[in-house]
């Protein structure tokens, strides 16, 4: 079991007035047509933080409206990228000045650790908009060699209508992660937050008002996913969707598609990460890369590496020294700088998370540490959790429990090390841990994922792209390739007469 901190005499944060609630449409704060709302929840004890405009179908349907005005005749696709990355820019100053205020909303939220908002989700998040903002007046087509007195070259154009849903795990993140290269690209933005953090959203878009993003560019509908959601993956005046969340979901954005206007859509789904830790490991760093692969985020995280495959070798001390240090991981109120893990995001989630343990107990997986609520105030906490003794057709193996419940499972061979990670319908992140570059080099070629982390984890950088194979989505979030998928390749060809070479 991990250690609960109750303690409230070591820190103090205030805790401010939540300023803005309703949907953003055309630069404005709006309430629904409706005129409905909904509660967003403090994961720490269950009490409302605020009601929150629910946007639905009409509310979709205006923004849609605005946002492709904006495009169409707007000035946002037609500066030019220096100018756009300018504002973007001044967008991320703004997020700077307010990191503070910006840190505590995602804290009462989504129950993530202020201490690593303030540090890191906060700022990396400005940094993801100053690198879009770089690359803005960077944006070209080619020239092209053709085989026929033809003069041909291509444009990349901004794809047009955006429409983004993102998850409730990382919510500044995943805000930045989709609209950075969608305003570098020049593309207008109808973005949906989950309904359990839509907070720091609505922020957001007070920010980036401030920071002169014309209206219509960015547009923000707090709502849910049946109503809200499925009007932006169904809308025929969207150009192109952008989605991270569960693979059930990811299903429905690709029929909604095709049931539309087959606009093309990038999916960053689920995740079930395997780690694999060889024999020559350091087995000190290996269990706290291991602790950390599945405690991050109380593991609200779709690269957890949640199935470590440990050699038989240093099996043994390295179970020992991963319960040790899970007993010492501080579960408790996200505010206080000596907790390392906050409360699940919802009670739905926290309810989903107790019943997977339960499977594995039933399924016969061994209970090394955890496995139970903890703490108090009807707060949503669980102990850090680890299994040993799984199997690949448990349902703990199988499936992404999204919460901090890791399996412990041993292997002989590199061969059988590569294919039981490789056994699993998903495929977005995997971590090495071997001092021997050969290993490294056959298994991270071996590995069907798209990311491996070796000697590392979690190593996430603007430049770097990001998505999944198989039944992880497809599509990549970061880097330039991210960049790309906000942009269509135009082909322009006119006859060249009487040129004295081809």
């Amino acid at each position: 079991m991990g250690s609960y901190s109750n303690e409230s005499t070591d820190y103090s944060v205030k805790i401010p007035t939540i300023k803005f609630t309703k949907l953003f449409i055309n630069g404005e704060f709006v309430d629904s047509l409706s005129g409905n709302t909904f509660e967003t929840i403090d994961p720490r004890n269950g009490e409302v933080i605020a009601r929150v405009a629910e946007g639905d179908t009409k509310d979709v349907d205006v923004a849609v409206k605005v946002a492709r005005a904006a495009f169409d005749h707007g000035p946002w696709p037609r500066m030019s990228g220096s100018e756009r990355g300018k504002i973007m820019m001044k967008f991320a100053d703004l997020i700077d000045q307010n990191v503070e205020e910006l840190a505590t909303l995602d804290a009462l939220d989504a129950g993530k650790l202020f201490s690593m908002g303030k540090a890191v989700d906060i700022p990396q998040a400005a940094n993801t908009l100053r690198y879009y903002a770089g690359a803005a007046d960077k944006i070209h087509g080619t020239v092209l060699k053709m085989s026929r007195p033809l003069q041909a070259y291509t444009l990349a154009e901004p794809i047009g209508v955006v429409g983004t849903i993102i998850p409730w795990n990382y919510p500044t993140t995943m805000f930045f992660i989709k609209v950075s290269p969608a305003l570098a690209a020049g593309c207008t933005i109808v973005i949906k937050p989950a309904e359990q953090t839509p907070l720091s959203a609505l922020f957001y878009a007070h920010l980036a008002k401030l920071a002169g993003i014309p209206d219509g560019v960015l547009n923000v509908i707090t709502g849910f996913g049946p109503t809200a959601g499925a009007a932006i993956t169904s809308h025929m005046d969207i150009d192109m969707v952008s989605f991270t969340g569960s693979g059930e979901v990811g299903r429905e954005v690709m029929k909604a598609s095709a049931n539309s206007n087959l606009k093309p859509v990038s999916l960053e789904l689920g995740g079930k990460s395997p780690i694999l830790i060889f024999d020559d490991a350091d087995v000190d760093t290996a269990s706290e890369l291991a602790l950390f692969g599945f405690l991050c985020n109380k593991g609200e995280i779709c690269v957890a590496g949640t199935r470590v495959y440990v050699q038989e070798g240093i099996y043994d001390e390295l179970v020992k020294k991963l319960e040790e240090k899970a007993k010492a991981w501080v579960v408790g109120d996200p505010f206080d700088p000596q907790v390392q893990q906050g409360p699940q995001v919802s009670k739905e989630q926290f309810d989903k998370i107790l019943s997977y343990i339960e499977h594995g107990k039933r399924e016969g997986a061994t209970l090394l540490t955890g496995g139970k609520p903890i703490g108090q105030n009807g707060g949503y906490y669980i102990e850090p959790t680890i299994f040993t003794d799984a199997k690949e057709d448990m349902l703990i193996v199988k499936d992404e429990i999204f919460g901090p419940v890791l399996s412990l499972m041993k292997f002989k061979t590199i061969e059988e090390g590569i294919k039981r990670a490789n056994d699993s319908k998903y495929g977005l992140a995997a971590g090495i841990v071997t001092k021997d570059l050969n290993i490294a080099n056959t298994v991270s070629r071996s590995l069907k994922a798209g990311s491996i982390w070796i000697n590392c984890y979690f190593a996430f950088d603007d430049d770097c792209p990001f998505g999944g194979f198989k039944m992880s989505g497809f599509g990549k979030d970061f880097g330039m390739e991210s960049l790309n998928k906000y942009l269509q390749v135009k082909s322009v060809v006119t006859p060249i007469y009487n040129s004295p070479w081809l």
